[in-house]
């Protein structure tokens, strides 16, 4: 059994819910997390699956506990780590991961981190030096 059919029957057994809802719902996160770093909005996502915005967004909320866009922010959050660990400019990080400006990105980066964009990446380089430091123990 793969991710995708555990995760369904998860859902299934949570909320008692009918197979179109789940596939709907499934369907659209799968869709958020192949295409995170393009401008997605909540008109574009449901029309993919013919079905109002309000009920897309009632769903997709019911389900996961998380809005479409809190979902796609913390998916561009969590791949802009990766590029920030493996030493990627900020700037570049920033419309990589589909974000429109370096302003918005270092404050939701804050905010969902703790820290800005900057410090992450020293943090992560630091870490790395000190790994390496102790490979060579």
């Amino acid at each position: 059994m793969n991710f995708y059919q555990k995760e369904m029957n998860r859902i299934k057994r949570s909320c008692y819910s009918n197979k179109e809802q789940i596939g709907i719902v499934i369907g659209i996160r799968i869709f958020i997390e192949d295409n995170f770093a393009n401008d997605l909005n909540l008109s574009l996502l449901s029309r993919l699956n013919y079905t109002s915005k309000f009920h897309l967004l009632r769903l997709f909320k019911r389900y996961y506990g998380l809005t479409p866009k809190q979902y796609l922010i913390n998916k561009r959050i969590a791949a802009s780590k990766h590029h920030l660990a493996t030493g990627m400019a900020v700037t570049e990080t920033c419309y990589t991961v589909g974000f429109e400006s370096p302003c918005s990105f270092s404050t939701l980066f804050k905010n969902k981190t703790g820290l800005t964009p900057a410090e992450f990446k020293k943090k992560s380089n630091f870490c790395k030096v000190n790994v390496k430091l102790v490979q060579e123990l």
